[in-house]
């Protein structure tokens, strides 16, 4: 079975709602909407506090082309746009709704009827996922609008759907492809119309054998499509190590992009909304999301309104266990700690993770042993202690050059160091700092 070829961990997979049927949350009473949810310009708010909204109804406009349009999860009064914290405790800009029943917007198809033949154009196409605000759901949230403009000069081969789901705990994804197969396919299609392909990929993790089976039993029906297992290894899901796998091809260091090998990369569940975007004109107000974790009487997965609180899944899963807990927005390797479990559900999250005992603690470090074992799991061929150690120094000009931008924030480095040191918390802040560096140096070399 095919894989990406350098580094990679085996962390335990821990699939524990990976059989859980997908359960619809009940409406929330309240939401909250931030209007960054994605990479790039925050979207800006077109409702004020007393406006009256429909579900479905545009509340927030992109502010760039590099953004994307936000829509009311449910119906009912807006009661405050202002600072609110998010998950990590950071205020940022929210709309709050009261809800009042659900009544949507005109135009929205909410019927389950399956629409197979989409007469539109490349164009169309685009436009519609645009203005539906979709963005990439497996934690990237890239605008889709984006991914889908190839630039000029370049051209698109083959599109890659990514069913891995390898980070541990997590299961919306595979759950996505087991009960929405049939809007997956059509979904892929849409995408294959809208880049000029006539080939499309879709990789799933051995471990899914489920998924593999069902979609190749569906794409019977779709040409062009194939489905591609691959070997159950982490970061397998990463956008490059994907493309490694299925294709064997290499995305070179940044800035390049997938499209510079000619692929176009999407998200599994990202393709069900995409679908439902162009054929139902549905825009982007709910998604799947697992509540996990050992601790959890009955980890589930849950379809949820964009906006719910976080505490109100973690209610639905039997709520929190006792002793030390930790919450985490994602899963165990690439998620972020929660502070704040009252933040809402936003178009990103694909899970929630809580860890609980001796999981939830992080061990003291100790003295760098100089194993290498870091160097031999990392993905991308980097060198994750020196990175660490350097971005300790402020030795930025050496960071540069040592391509820590090329690193992926996958966590197979700190997930293997025997001495538990925190290798990823550093080289994400040299990352960081050094892509600040270089975006100041581009706009000063514009003046």
């Amino acid at each position: 079975m095919k894989t990406f070829p350098m580094g990679g961990v085996h962390p335990s997979e821990n699939k524990l709602s990976c059989a859980r049927p997908i359960e619809r949350l009940p409406l929330p009473e309240t939401v909250t909407i931030p209007l960054a949810q994605h990479i790039g310009a925050p979207a800006v708010a077109r409702v004020a506090k007393g406006d009256r909204v429909l579900t479905g109804q545009l509340i927030a406009e992109a502010g760039s082309f590099m953004s994307a349009n936000i829509h009311s999860p449910v119906s009912g009064t807006v009661t405050a746009v202002d600072l609110q914290p998010n998950g990590q405790g950071l205020r940022q800009m929210m709309i709050t709704i009261r809800r009042e029943g659900d009544e949507w917007a005109e135009g929205i198809d909410r019927s389950e009827t399956l629409v197979r033949e989409c007469s539109l154009s490349a164009q169309e196409i685009v436009a519609r996922i645009r203005e539906a605000g979709i963005v990439g759901m497996g934690g990237a949230t890239f605008p889709t609008h984006v991914k889908l403009s190839v630039p000029p000069g370049k051209k698109a081969e083959c599109v890659i759907i990514n069913g891995v789901e390898c980070e541990p705990y997590l299961t919306s994804d595979h759950r996505t492809m087991l009960e929405y197969g049939e809007e997956l396919l059509v979904g892929v299609t849409i995408l294959m119309k809208a880049v000029g392909v006539g080939k499309a990929y879709i990789g799933i993790e051995n471990n899914k054998p489920d998924a593999i089976a069902h979609l190749r039993g569906l794409s019977a029906g779709y040409g062009g499509i194939e489905i591609v297992p691959l070997q159950v290894k982490y970061p397998q899901g990463g956008e490059k190590q994907l493309i490694a796998a299925v294709t064997g091809r290499q995305v070179p260091p940044p800035p390049a992009l997938p499209i510079d090998v000619g692929a176009v990369v999407c998200n599994a569940s990202t393709t069900v909304a995409v679908y439902r975007a162009v054929q139902k004109r549905m825009p982007l107000i709910e998604r799947v999301v697992t509540i996990t974790g050992k601790g959890l009487r009955e980890p589930k997965n849950l379809l949820t309104r964009m906006g719910t609180p976080v505490m109100t899944l973690v209610e639905a899963a039997g709520g929190l266990p006792d002793g030390e807990l930790k919450a985490i927005n994602g899963g165990p390797m690439m998620g972020r700690a929660m502070v704040n479990l009252g933040s809402p559900v936003t178009k990103g999250c694909s899970g929630i993770t809580i860890l609980s005992g001796r999981d939830a603690v992080r061990r003291a470090p100790s003295q760098c042993i100089k194993c290498a074992k870091c160097v031999e799991a990392c993905p991308m061929g980097l060198e994750p202690y020196f990175l660490s150690k350097m971005t300790q120094k402020k030795g930025w000009d050496e960071l540069e050059a040592r391509m820590i931008t090329s690193c992926i924030e996958c966590g197979s480095c700190q997930a293997t160091c025997p001495a538990y040191l925190p290798l990823l918390d550093w080289v994400r802040l040299g990352k960081q700092t050094v892509m600040g560096l270089i975006r100041a140096r581009a706009a000063a070399a514009k003046k």
